[in-house]
């Protein structure tokens, strides 16, 4: 018997749906599905291709209406492919396929496995294809066009690193994590995608509300402000490089995926501390998320004010129940990170599990501890200030094209 991978079944799961709009339509409204629907300066989007992406987000669980972002992006999309080929940015068959490819290795699949996937709920490869080719057009275009005006020198460089470096900045982000299991893992990485591309506040705090497991998702994955120092090194110059309201692309953790969006950042006179060494206990409890299991953590927390409590709580248990040590920030796994990053000394966080949520961890911050600040990364200091300021000349061109169009809805 043949297996079909999440995103498969999700996508084939729609093609009865599918069936029955179209078998119950009238001739008439067949005519008029390929009837145009808005007029871009001269490009036409048709009823057709509305439908189409409208199907496509449901498919990738999108957030926001499917309808009403499907001629958002259309309309969008048609703006940027105007521009484009006014200065003769035209992506070449070898750039879509390998866009295409990449695209689908993110559900881990070839690109005719995805295509299949698509096809099986009445989406034509046309629309795949139309999305991918955008995409590389309004890329090309931005670093064409604005390119040669944010050249990164040393001097941006060495201004970056003593006014916005690492230590004194101050970041307001919010949280997306969805549960990964290898049974979901496709559909939960086509997901992910889809939340990466988000811009609006507002959406990714529904996106949050919606697919969240975090302890976060009922203000919208809203976390407090923090010290960047706080976070996990790999994430420091990825976060610099956001724009407001930009989205980090799926960053992978035990058992699932995180998405941070950028809501908000502080650059002040007061260097924060960066760390050598953080300290934390993890103490594992039976049940995960259950309300056994809970149950079991609170009891924990209102008996632990400190992680050295923890040890007279484990005694006489198995030796692997409680985990205490000190390590670099870079050696600590990325989603006990991220959780720690939340945390003053002695708080706790009961957001993670372990053995396929069958186990819950009761995570305690101990202590961090300071170090003398080290060398940074210049390339990606200099690549994420060359990504920021080409983000913000694309935003800036994309309100100029839409204030300058003709938009026509018939």
């Amino acid at each position: 018997m043949m297996t079909l991978s999440p995103l498969k079944t999700l996508v084939f799961a729609l093609t009865a749906q599918v069936a029955l709009g179209f078998s119950g339509a009238a001739p008439v409204q067949a005519q008029n599905l390929f009837a145009p629907a808005f007029k871009v300066n001269d490009k036409i989007i048709t009823e057709f291709e509305l439908k189409q992406r409208a199907l496509m987000l449901q498919v990738f669980r999108s957030p926001g209406d499917p309808t009403t972002e499907s001629r958002k992006q259309l309309v969008e999309e048609r703006l940027k492919l105007d521009a484009a080929e006014a200065l003769g940015v035209v992506p070449t068959a070898e750039e879509v396929t390998q866009g295409m490819a990449e695209f689908a290795a993110r559900a881990s699949m070839t690109t005719d496995e995805f295509v299949g996937s698509l096809k099986g709920a009445g989406i034509e490869e046309s629309t795949f294809r139309d999305f991918i080719v955008s995409g590389i057009s309004w890329r090309t275009l931005v670093r064409a066009k604005f390119g040669a005006r944010v050249e990164i020198g040393e001097n941006d460089i060495d201004l970056a690193l003593s006014t916005t470096g690492v230590g004194n900045v101050r970041v307001l982000l919010s949280e997306v994590i969805l549960p990964a299991p290898p049974e979901q893992a496709a559909a939960a990485q086509a997901r992910a995608e889809q939340i990466s591309q988000l811009t609006s506040i507002a959406a990714f705090a529904n996106a949050a509300r919606q697919s969240s497991a975090s302890a976060t998702r009922e203000r919208g994955g809203k976390l407090d402000w923090m010290p960047l120092t706080n976070l996990p090194p790999a994430l420091h110059s990825v976060i610099l490089g956001l724009r407001q309201g930009q989205v980090t692309d799926p960053i992978p953790i035990d058992g699932g995926i995180a998405l941070f969006q950028l809501r908000g950042l502080e650059e002040g006179e007061v260097i924060a501390p960066e760390f050598a060494a953080i300290e934390y206990a993890a103490y594992y409890i039976a049940g995960g998320r259950t309300p056994q299991g809970l149950a079991a953590a609170q009891k924990v927390k209102d008996s632990a004010d400190t992680c050295d409590d923890l040890y007279g709580i484990a005694k006489g248990q198995p030796e692997e129940v409680l985990e205490r040590g000190s390590k670099a920030p870079a050696d600590i796994p990325t989603d006990i990170a991220l959780e720690l990053a939340k945390l003053d000394k002695h708080e706790v966080s009961t957001a993670l599990t372990r053995s396929n949520g069958e186990t819950l961890v009761f995570l305690m911050l101990c202590g961090r501890t300071t170090k003398q600040a080290e060398d940074v990364d210049r390339n990606n200091v200099g690549r994420s200030l060359q990504n920021r300021r080409l983000a913000s000349f694309a935003d800036g061109y994309l309100a100029q094209l839409r204030d300058e169009a003709r938009i026509i809805e018939y």
